[in-house]
């Protein structure tokens, strides 16, 4: 699908409309038609833009998401005819973009709506099809422009609000600096940390806390586009636990296969650290600023004290 080949796993029509969270106001996951009673039927592609926006759009947003589900790897995610009818209804809808959520695109295709505004994600940070890593809220950059774009389309909408959109987005802001403290913190106190992956999914936190990731992008890349890696590929991952030429092996939680679930074994049985990190928010409990942070501090946990965080 687009730049990510998805590994075609069709969902249910039931089983795509109970992964539809709500987020922000309260409410069912099934979005009405249109914006009554004053609130903004708003839509995230991933529950971690959905969430963005229930935190910009306060009060007056009705914010749910399309993939929700952290036990399921958002790469095979299939839209039916449940999550169209969400496309259709909603005023504001942000996706990711970089073939990550190309549905979405059809969608909004089989479904025009001049009033419809959309935030795609990749657009907004001016950034390639060619982008080898989609996984951009990871980026530091990445929610705060985001959140920037919601004020601007949630005051287009309801503009005697835009103070309030604007408070909401300044106190989100706010919100990060724990996060940007703990990586850049983690950058001072432990430069140039080799760590091992499989999929470039934490890859932009990685970079910016200063580690050197010493898995092979290519390998990365096959692993998450479903594409079996040369052997040679394999072999070289394995003798980074071997040799102990990383500190932590940080790997998709939401994707395993017997590849992947090997290398989880030898990096264990090795005795590398290892951290898992998720495409989609864990829920409940947090979030999207402390799953972020949970995330940098489980890295720093296994770099540290050598604990692992298989699950958040």
């Amino acid at each position: 699908m687009g730049a990510v080949a998805r590994r075609v796993v069709v969902l249910a029509v039931a089983a795509a409309a109970a992964a539809a969270v709500l987020v922000g106001c309260g409410g069912s996951a099934a979005v009405a038609a249109g914006g009554s009673g004053g609130v903004i039927v708003a839509l995230g592609a991933e529950n971690e833009y959905a969430n963005v926006i229930g935190q910009i759009g306060g009060k007056y947003v009705k914010a749910s998401a399309i993939e929700s589900n952290p036990n399921t790897d958002p790469h095979t995610f299939e839209a039916s005819p449940s999550v169209a009818k969400e496309v259709s209804a909603a005023q504001v809808v942000v996706q990711n973009g970089i073939g990550y959520d190309t549905y979405m695109n059809s969608i909004e295709a089989a479904s025009p709506s001049s009033s419809r505004k959309v935030i795609d994600v990749q657009t907004l940070l001016g950034l390639p099809n060619s982008t080898p890593n989609p996984h951009l809220w990871y980026r530091e950059d990445t929610m705060p422009a985001v959140a920037r774009a919601l004020v601007t389309d949630l005051s287009a909408i309801q503009p005697s609000h835009r103070a309030y959109f604007q408070a909401n987005a300044t106190a989100f802001d706010n919100s990060l600096r724990p996060w940007y403290a703990a990586v850049a913190a983690f950058a001072k106190r432990y430069p140039k940390t080799p760590v091992a992956t499989t999929e470039p999914v934490g890859d932009y936190m990685l970079e910016a806390a200063g580690t050197v990731n010493e898995t092979p992008l290519p390998l990365q890349a096959d692993i998450m586009n479903g594409v079996d890696p040369a052997p040679q590929a394999v072999t070289f991952q394995n003798s980074l636990f071997s040799k102990h030429l990383v500190k932590v092996f940080v790997y998709n939680q939401q994707v395993t296969d017997s590849l992947t679930a090997s290398f989880l074994a030898d990096a264990q049985k090795d005795g590398i650290p290892v951290v898992g990190v998720y495409e989609t928010m864990p829920t409940p409990g947090y979030d999207y600023q402390s799953w972020m942070l949970a995330e940098i501090n489980a890295l720093q946990k296994a770099v540290a004290d050598k604990i692992s965080t298989q699950k958040l």
